[in-house]
């Protein structure tokens, strides 16, 4: 009987593993990659955080490097490996959690493709992005035109000759668009007008700003908490604003129909396309948490600052689980040091 075990060895994963091990607790990390930094290391060649390494590092080791530069996807990648050697977490990597279940004396046990585990409790640091979400309207693209997810897209090379259409308001969708403007006519679909933030401010990063005016700190159910969350993220930096100003970019209003290889939009547009990136987002997926009183009927998480409403049961790695910062780096540590009082003994 574990005293703890961890779904999940990406940031979150890791954050907790500090804790537990500082603490001395008997546990075990599961993971279905084959890797630390697995996720990082796969999302497409040119990201780039926006966060600086001043707020990238997880709890007892610093990301080495300019504190005030912004850090590649690679270097996250190799950062969390290098994070994981360092302490020697039990992580035990190519192994599935198919099912979670509650026993009779309120312990927990953990049904994988790789054993079967009991434990006392269980920290669910998988995060929120499980499933791609695709439009369904995709499936009546003509065969001939090329579609990716944007979870799959790594560079221009898997695209063929002609246009491209990035489907999606969001930052990926925007680094994305300016990249391949850069050799493609690229249209870029949103369904509302995107709002722009400075990356730089003075010299220093507009996250050094946002921790100095309690902003990266602003509590999820604070009066400015609430005002963030509803406003939604900018589009942080310049390019895309230079590229539509440059009509290296043409920006289309929402998509609403498909069919063959044309494209339609709500202000009654159309475009022919030969490329398409959906960068659309994802779908939880708490399916194999078959715990009562965890999961909503809408499928979305109940917890208090990852706390669930069943003892035993923890979250970490959430937006906005306890405050703007908890999607950072710097942030699951914060949290992951507070889940530590609620653990059972």
């Amino acid at each position: 009987m574990f005293h703890t075990i961890v779904v999940g060895a990406g940031q979150a994963g890791l954050a907790m593993s500090y804790f537990l091990m500082k603490n001395k607790k008997d546990f075990l990390v599961l993971d279905k990659g084959l890797a630390i930094g697995e996720s990082w290391s796969s999302r497409y060649d040119s990201l780039v955080l926006f966060t600086p390494r001043l707020y990238n590092s997880l709890p007892g080791l610093a990301m080495e490097g300019d504190l005030h530069g912004l850090p590649s996807k690679d270097e996250v990648s190799r950062y969390l490996s290098r994070y994981a050697k360092a302490y020697q977490f039990p992580i035990q990597f190519n192994t599935e959690v198919q099912v979670v279940v509650q026993n009779d004396d309120y312990s927990f046990t953990v049904t994988t493709d790789n054993g079967v585990y009991q434990t006392r409790n269980i920290v669910i640091a998988t995060g929120p992005f499980h499933n791609k979400f695709v439009p369904p309207i995709s499936k009546s693209i003509d065969h001939r035109v090329i579609q990716l997810h944007s979870s799959e897209f790594r560079n221009k090379n898997q695209l063929q000759e002609g246009n491209v259409l990035v489907v999606g308001g969001g930052n990926s969708g925007a680094q994305i668009a300016v990249e391949l403007s850069e050799s493609k006519k690229t249209y870029l679909a949103v369904s509302k007008k995107p709002d722009y933030m400075p990356l730089m401010v003075m010299g220093k990063s507009i996250f050094y700003w946002f921790d100095k005016l309690g902003i990266l700190n602003a509590a999820s159910h604070s009066k400015l908490g609430k005002f963030i969350r509803k406003k939604g993220d900018p589009i942080f930096g310049q390019d895309l604003k230079i590229a539509l100003k440059q009509s290296r970019i043409v920006m289309k209003s929402r998509v609403i129909e498909c069919k063959d290889n044309v494209v339609m939009f709500d202000d009654t547009s159309t475009l022919p396309v030969q490329n398409i990136i959906w960068s659309t987002g994802f779908k939880s997926d708490y399916s194999w948490v078959q715990i009562n009183g965890v999961v909503s009927e809408k499928n979305e998480v109940i917890h208090q600052r990852g706390v669930s409403p069943v003892k035993g049961v923890y979250f970490i790695g959430l937006p906005w689980q306890s405050k703007r910062g908890s999607a950072l780096l710097q942030g699951v540590g914060d949290d992951a040091e507070f889940l530590m009082t609620y653990l059972n003994d």
